[in-house]
């Protein structure tokens, strides 16, 4: 009996510094990153509504998050966290403004590991010697090539001096909420652009930070046309392309009762992210991300999402599922006969509605190959993956995820081509959409993945086996009765299957579930990474959003404790002001 090869995706490089990413935030900080990022949504969707104009006094601040605590429901406990994003975000448009060049990024060596950091010391900070152990060297490298001055230190005394020259109009910085309470009244006085991201721990040592936020605001840019664009409202519009009256006005009414069902099926529930990255795409290129979208860019996001929900009749029935959206699938209600040809008539009809663009030939005939040559790459995924199911092999995590890639990454890479090639830049950010795609792809298969295991995921409790990177580590990882049913699991002899209760709790106890979490944020950040080359701030600052958007629906003082009397000694402050003129020369 032959078995199917399936190949071994290569791992990306690892983030500096995200190893410790899970280490426990302090008790008044939300703890889980999903939390967090919750925090922050409200925060800016207030912002965006009130327009606060920095410096906001702490007493209106404090008032200000009050507020914000009680619409989304925010934990006292974590008030002081909320005020110091909401002071960020008062910011942001203030900071934009600033030139790369005229900005500090400000770093302290706590988040370094002390007990392996080789890096010395001098009047200017830590000295990075790049061992890529932790966080410090990625955004050293990444804020000098663009052009910021970078310092990592503590004291206070260098920052305001930095300030004092002039050479220094805003300030990234990353910090403790106890620093950063003190800080505020500083930031008020000055008057500077100052963006603080806070860490998660506040002991001075090994201490972790959301690396995403990070990333974000050290590229915040004016030059990117799209930072106020509201990718909420964005998405919510493209949703309303897919109700009953938008398609038959779109497309013209079904003519037959096997369109008609097409038609409600591509109507039918979905979070409708493959024709939003399309939209996103073009909006990122196109020269006013503000105008009207024409209906030429909305035929091909409903392209795009015939394509995929095509695609899903077909993995239904190859997957014998029984539910869909919470609701029998195409082929259960209508059978496996009239489901197929239905799949096969919204493929058709993808390519009927890019044909029938009305935009420039060659842009046409580009969007056509792009999605001819994403539904290749897709069916030789999903064929590896159905050829195993026939013959089940225990797979390595790296194979799964080369599965992952291959099946799930080109529906997202087709919806982004479309919309760059339609905005007549193609070609110069094919390479980086692929890249992009192949990252965001496997990263959303691994949530669906740790979303398969959730209480409400489905109605079956039990866990069948497929290409699944929880499962496969949960065999690499496990000992014993975990190792044993894994194995005959993987290898379709399992008398019984485990639930999903158990599965659970052997992928936290084997860490299982940590290492599956810690893979989906390296591919995250390795989708934002390989926009770094791209010279377009639109594409580069949206699509970094984007990632956020899917996935989740500064410190001036820098007085940490072992610092502080030093901070109020005279001759070390001259000391610093000095180092702090040399500083700056060096910048220029």
């Amino acid at each position: 009996m032959s078995t199917v090869a399936v190949r071994s995706v290569a791992l990306p490089p690892a983030i500096p510094g995200l190893v410790r990413r899970f280490r426990q935030p302090k008790k008044n900080i939300p703890q889980t990153k999903q939390d967090r990022d919750f925090v922050l949504k409200s925060v800016r969707e207030y912002s965006e509504q009130h327009k606060l104009v920095p410096p906001v006094p702490i007493d209106e601040l404090q008032v200000h998050t009050e507020k914000i605590m009680a619409l989304n429901g925010i934990e006292k406990i974590y008030r002081d966290y909320t005020g110091v994003l909401l002071a960020n975000e008062t910011w942001r448009e203030s900071l934009a403004s600033v030139p790369f060049e005229k900005r500090l990024l400000l770093m302290p060596k706590c988040i370094r590991i002390e007990s392996k950091c080789p890096a010395p010391f001098d009047e200017f900070g830590l000295l990075c010697k790049q061992c890529g152990l932790c966080s410090i060297q990625d955004f050293q490298n990444e804020a000098e090539k663009l052009g910021y001055a970078v310092l990592v230190a503590e004291g206070s005394a260098i920052v305001m001096s930095l300030i004092q020259t002039g050479k220094i109009e805003a300030i990234v910085g990353i910090s403790c909420l106890p620093v950063l309470e003190r800080t505020f009244p500083y930031i008020e006085a000055a008057a500077i652009p100052a963006v603080a991201v806070p860490l998660l721990q506040d002991d001075c040592i090994d201490t972790t930070v959301d690396v995403d936020w990070v990333w974000d605001y050290i590229h915040l840019t004016s030059e990117d046309k799209t930072r106020r664009l509201n990718l909420n409202a964005l998405h919510d519009e493209v949703k309303t392309w897919f109700t009953a009256e938008a398609l038959d006005a779109l497309l013209g009414k079904p003519t037959c009762q096997t369109e008609q069902i097409a038609r409600d099926w591509l109507g039918r529930a979905g979070k409708r992210w493959r024709p939003f990255l399309t939209i996103a795409a073009y909006q990122a290129l196109r020269e006013d991300p503000e105008s009207p979208i024409s209906d030429d860019l909305k035929l091909a996001a409903v392209s795009v999402e015939a394509f995929h929900k095509a695609s899903l009749i077909h993995d239904d029935i190859e997957d014998n599922d029984a539910e869909r959206y919470g609701e029998p699938t195409l082929h259960s209600e209508y059978g496996v006969g009239v489901a197929l040809n239905v799949g096969d008539l919204l493929i058709g009809e993808g390519y009927r509605l890019l044909a029938e663009m009305k935009c420039a030939s060659h842009l046409r005939s580009a969007c056509l190959k792009v999605a001819a040559e994403g539904q290749r790459e897709l069916c030789r995924g999903q064929g590896a993956e159905l050829l195993w199911n026939n013959h089940p092999v225990t797979l390595s995590n790296t194979q799964v995820l080369e599965i992952f890639r291959s099946k799930t990454a080109p529906a997202f890479e087709v919806a982004l081509k479309i919309g760059a090639a339609l905005a007549g830049q193609l070609d110069e950010t094919a390479d980086a959409l692929h890249s992009y795609s192949e990252n965001l792809g496997i990263a959303y298969q691994i949530r669906d993945d740790l979303d398969d295991l959730g209480d409400d995921s489905a109605a079956d409790n039990n866990v069948s086996i497929r290409p699944s990177i929880v499962l496969a580590l949960l065999r690499e990882r496990g000992k014993g009765e975990v190792k044993d049913t894994m194995e005959a699991l993987w290898n379709a002899q399992a008398t019984t299957l485990p639930d999903k209760p158990t599965i659970r709790q052997w992928a936290e106890e084997t860490g299982a579930y940590e290492k599956s979490t810690l893979m989906l944020e390296t591919y995250k950040e390795a989708a934002i990474r390989s926009l770094q080359e791209v010279e377009l701030p639109n594409l580069k600052g949206l699509l970094r959003r984007v990632i956020g958007k899917i996935f989740n629906e500064l410190e001036i003082k820098g007085w940490c404790r072992e610092f502080e009397q030093k901070n109020l000694n005279p001759e070390l402050r001259e000391q610093a002001a000095k180092a702090a003129e040399h500083l700056v020369a060096k910048v220029a």
